[in-house]
């Protein structure tokens, strides 16, 4: 088993910026692909980011490539996600999740091991 707990989240101006963290125990980190989801109100969960085990290469979402960044600290069991310039749509529920051995994926059907979620809200 896996568990994942997420923080950083909370309320910001737009253009504002804010890092996510998201730490795992159970298992050994390193060696799963770590992504990060989000969800707004009334809308499907939709990917974000993710990040790769081994090579640490890193999958972005095409609308979000150059405000987010993905990074992974083995040592301390730990994703981050970095969110610049957030926008209003930028607000939802964010999630982290974990994918045992396979590579960085943007579907939420690869993941098996899910967090509880942190909101964020960027003010206009």
């Amino acid at each position: 088993q896996v568990q994942l707990v997420e923080s950083g989240g909370g309320l910001v101006q737009a253009g504002g910026s804010l890092r996510l963290s998201c730490a795992a125990s159970g298992r050994t980190f390193s060696n799963y692909a770590m992504g990060w989801f989000r969800q707004a109100p009334g809308k499907e969960r939709e990917f974000v980011a993710a990040i790769d085990w081994s090579t640490s290469y890193t999958y972005y979402a095409d609308s979000l490539k150059g405000r987010f960044t993905i990074s992974r600290d083995n040592a301390k069991n730990t994703v981050y996600l970095q969110m610049n310039t957030l926008k209003s749509e930028d607000t939802a529920v964010y999630y982290c999740a974990a994918r045992l051995w396979g590579a960085a994926s943007r579907f939420t059907r690869d993941y098996a091991y899910w967090g509880q979620g942190t909101q964020v809200t960027v003010s206009s």
